[in-house]
């Protein structure tokens, strides 16, 4: 596996820039182009997903990474639940709300496997610098 240098590297982000893709598709078609409230709220939930991975990356601390992944999940769940509002006014039809809660829901559980890893890491290097 090769050492990830750059956030474009993540697979987190990855997934994260074709949900975006995918959102701002959809808020560009029918109803939904015309609801500017919640188009650009859905929007910037997506945009916030996939940013907060990149800058929490380019931060010295883990602790910091660590806490804008937290940021980037809660994004995820702001998506979702937006989701829900663009399926119950017909803004999106059944077969795409769920392929694009589906995405959500991966982003998310990547999102969450790199907290673990990131916490893991911080951990270990705290105890190894009181080690010495």
């Amino acid at each position: 596996m090769s050492k990830v240098e750059r956030f474009e590297d993540l697979i987190a982000w990855q997934k994260a820039r074709i949900l975006t893709k995918e959102i701002y598709l959809i808020t560009q078609q029918g109803g939904f182009a015309r609801d500017f409230g919640l188009s650009g709220q859905i929007q910037r939930a997506a945009v916030s997903i996939m940013s907060n991975i990149a800058e929490g990356f380019e931060r010295t601390h883990l602790g910091e990474f660590h806490q804008f992944l937290a940021i980037a999940k809660s994004s995820c769940a702001e998506l979702r639940s937006q989701l829900y509002v663009a399926l119950d006014v017909g803004y999106i039809e059944q077969v795409k709300f769920n392929q694009l809660i589906n995405q959500a829901e991966e982003v998310a559980k990547i999102i969450g496997g790199l907290r673990i890893s990131v916490s893991r890491q911080k951990n270990q290097n705290n105890l190894a610098s009181n080690a010495k």
